[in-house]
């Protein structure tokens, strides 16, 4: 049974009750609850949360380079959650290195990666080079594929078509502003 507003003011600590509706309601307009109109626990879960089992959350499969190549090894270190519904199948790879943090994306941050064979250009995903994955920015240029780093302390990758295979698109990246661990 949801929580009365009483019970979310006292749960968080606000000191009043209109402070709880307010969040409560941004919760609502972000698509993270739902609002039933005239109901005293008028606040519960979207069904899509309530189904059951980890349908929102993803699995982090392990390291992608954003600098030069790197081998590529899977290996599932946690799940992160997802802000909405996509089609497709997704994973997350946590970020290493520094060539990607003009699109905003830093080392240690994870993206979520929906699997597909193919993006357009100028879109961000996860190339595999030989054995070797990385993340950057696609640019299909005269029939070949080029992978733009958005550092311009790296090099473009222009990988031989044989070798290169889209391993996905970027749709997400979550930030961590304290690592596992860490206490003040």
């Amino acid at each position: 049974m949801p929580p009365t507003l009483r019970e979310v003011q006292e749960a968080l600590g606000f000191r009043a009750i209109e402070t709880a509706r307010e969040h409560l309601n941004r919760l609502a307009a972000e698509g993270r609850l739902v609002r039933r109109e005239g109901k005293a626990r008028g606040y519960a879960l979207p069904p899509e949360a309530s189904r059951g089992g980890r349908s929102d959350w993803v699995p982090v499969l392990g390291r992608v380079q954003a600098g030069g190549l790197n081998a590529a090894i899977e290996e599932i270190e946690g799940y992160v959650p997802v802000r909405r519904t996509y089609s497709g199948d997704l994973f997350g790879l946590r970020v290493q290195g520094e060539s990607m943090v003009g699109a905003g994306i830093l080392p240690g941050d994870v993206v979520v990666v929906r699997s597909q064979p193919t993006a357009a250009s100028g879109e961000i995903v996860v190339a595999l080079v030989d054995d070797e994955a990385t993340v950057k920015r696609l640019r299909l240029a005269r029939g070949r594929i080029e992978l733009h780093p958005e550092n311009p302390e790296f090099a473009v990758i222009t990988p031989p078509p044989d070798r290169c295979r889209l391993l996905g698109k970027v749709v997400e990246v979550h930030r961590y502003l304290e690592s596992e661990g860490e206490t003040r």
